[in-house]
């Protein structure tokens, strides 16, 4: 496969003008500024073959929406180089606005008052697809969906699941190269998500279409992403497939524990037990991450029926949430 996103140590910065408290720091501030240099994405190279489902994880202020406004040409990094299927994105935005499709969070392209048909017809306009392209990719949004229940509602009129729906088809109207999602499903129901999960990987799959995706849903990870991408501080922490990143946590195992009484307080008390572990509650359960190279699972469920009356146990192998989780935690420390 092709690359079509090449950055090589890519670094966007900030300068932010450091406060003085009070009255007299005030006034000092406006004769003799401190700044301090922030940077947003630290150094970052990848590339990115067409067609590919990527997702670009990490926490609030990590640098992924920074990483994608860049990819995206709103934003001039501030070192290194960037080239997205042969343009580099901020040079000539209206030219390279045809390759791309956008998904920002709840920020809606559709015309608010009008029927959704219209805003595809202005789209249709804005970026110049002719009629038969237009209606091959109509013939593909009604193969896919109940198209026809929303074309004729007003946008206003949507709930946020059908607009996020539209929104998404919008991205790609207008066959682009690549589709820009961020965190297209907050927000939404369980069954929401999965409509929109199988429509980007049925429009994926059908168009070729690369995509990058920002969530912090991990199901939306596990339903799409061969290939994800982890941003910390504004640093590349990992780049490779799921199943890679797992076998570096290969030791580690998932004990869940149902008990007789309140699971807050019962999470509470073992975590204090265990302190050295990570103790969370899932519905009913207990969930403990144990690493079989240090820890016995068995060692851990016989100290635990000293205490405590267990009802049911299992033992699972670790999640992609609870990887992800414990690359944020060794981070910190």
């Amino acid at each position: 496969m092709s690359e079509i996103i090449k950055l090589k140590n890519v670094s966007k910065e900030y300068k932010s003008v450091n406060h003085r408290e009070g009255f007299i720091g005030c006034l000092k501030d406006v004769f003799s500024r401190d700044f301090k240099i922030i940077k947003a994405v630290d150094s970052i190279s990848l590339n990115i073959s067409q067609g590919e489902i990527v997702g670009l994880l990490g926490p609030n202020g990590a640098g992924k929406s920074t990483t994608i406004k860049i990819m995206t040409g709103i934003l001039k990094p501030t070192s290194g180089k960037i080239c997205v299927d042969g343009s580099i994105p901020y040079l000539n935005r209206t030219k390279y606005s045809q390759k791309i499709g956008v998904v920002f969070g709840q920020r809606s392209q559709l015309w608010w008052a009008l029927p959704l048909v219209e805003s595809f017809k202005i789209l249709k306009d804005i970026y110049q697809v002719t009629d038969e392209k237009y209606e091959e990719i109509m013939k593909l949004y009604r193969s896919l969906l109940d198209i026809d229940a929303l074309l004729h509602k007003p946008v206003r009129q949507m709930s946020l699941g059908q607009r996020t729906l539209s929104d998404i088809l919008a991205a790609f109207l207008h066959d682009p190269k690549i589709v820009f999602l961020d965190e297209p499903t907050i927000g939404l129901d369980v069954s929401m998500k999965a409509k929109i999960r199988t429509l980007i990987h049925a429009l994926n799959k059908e168009k070729n279409t690369t995509v990058i995706l920002t969530t912090h849903d991990i199901g939306d990870v596990d339903a799409l992403c061969k290939r994800i991408i982890i941003i910390d501080e504004g640093k590349m922490l990992y780049d490779n497939d799921i199943e890679h990143l797992k076998g570096f946590f290969g030791s580690y195992r998932t004990l869940k524990l149902r008990f007789d009484g309140n699971i807050q307080e019962q999470a509470t008390h073992i975590q204090e037990v265990l302190s050295d572990f990570s103790v969370s509650v899932d519905d009913e359960w207990i969930s403990i991450l144990v690493d079989d190279e240090k820890e016995n699972v068995i060692d851990i469920i016989g100290l635990l029926q000293n205490s405590y009356n267990i009802k049911d146990m299992q033992i699972e192998e670790i999640s992609t949430e609870e990887v992800i989780k414990k690359i944020y935690e060794e981070r910190l420390q």
